[in-house]
């Protein structure tokens, strides 16, 4: 299966289970540049991995293995998102690419209570620092009460800076890679 295929079986009715094929790549983004998930495919299918298709199995394994590969040879992760070549601007509405990425990386990044990010206080800031535009484009801090979205104030005064959410989204990759190696060297 190539992944084209991958990504129209992701974005099909027939995906039952998982993320599209743009929240994919940002869960899968997140296994590689963070802590280690033990049981990402598993959080990825919502536990029903076991009735995926082998095919679909190794194409999503090799996806993931090509970001880490991708990270390994200093090359970086490049956001599969599509910006409007006439007006010359990424989209940052609750309906975007970047706000389906975002939440894939999110759910992976809280995908499992045992996997801290933010459990050594020594990196916890940093963390904190390179994962904020995922968490401002997430939406995740916005909660339904009674009816009304409630969100927390100071990403809400983010979100009205288009200028700020357009520094965020351009510093998502170098922050990617920034990600990778607090987590995966000893310096």
């Amino acid at each position: 299966m190539t992944l084209d295929d991958l990504k129209d079986y992701l974005d099909s009715d027939a995906n039952e289970h998982g993320l599209d094929s743009v929240a994919t790549h940002g869960f899968l983004t997140a296994t590689v540049v963070g802590k280690p998930l033990p049981n990402w495919l598993s959080l990825l299918f919502e536990g029903e991995e076991k009735t995926l298709n082998a095919d679909i199995k190794k194409a999503v394994i090799d996806w993931r293995d090509a970001l880490l590969e991708a990270l390994k040879s200093e090359e970086g992760i490049e956001l599969p998102l599509e910006i409007d070549d006439e007006l010359d601007e990424m989209d940052f509405s609750p309906e975007s690419e970047l706000t389906a990425w975002s939440i894939g990386f999110v759910d992976a990044m809280y995908g499992d209570d045992n996997v801290d990010w933010f459990s050594d206080d020594e990196l916890a800031e940093d963390v904190a620092m390179l994962t904020l535009p995922m968490m401002v484009f997430s939406g995740i801090d916005t909660i339904d009460v009674d009816g009304d979205d409630t969100e927390d104030e100071e990403l809400a005064a983010i979100r009205a800076d288009e200028d700020a959410m357009a520094q965020m989204a351009n510093n998502i990759e170098g922050n990617l890679s920034e990600l990778f190696l607090l987590f995966n060297t000893d310096d």
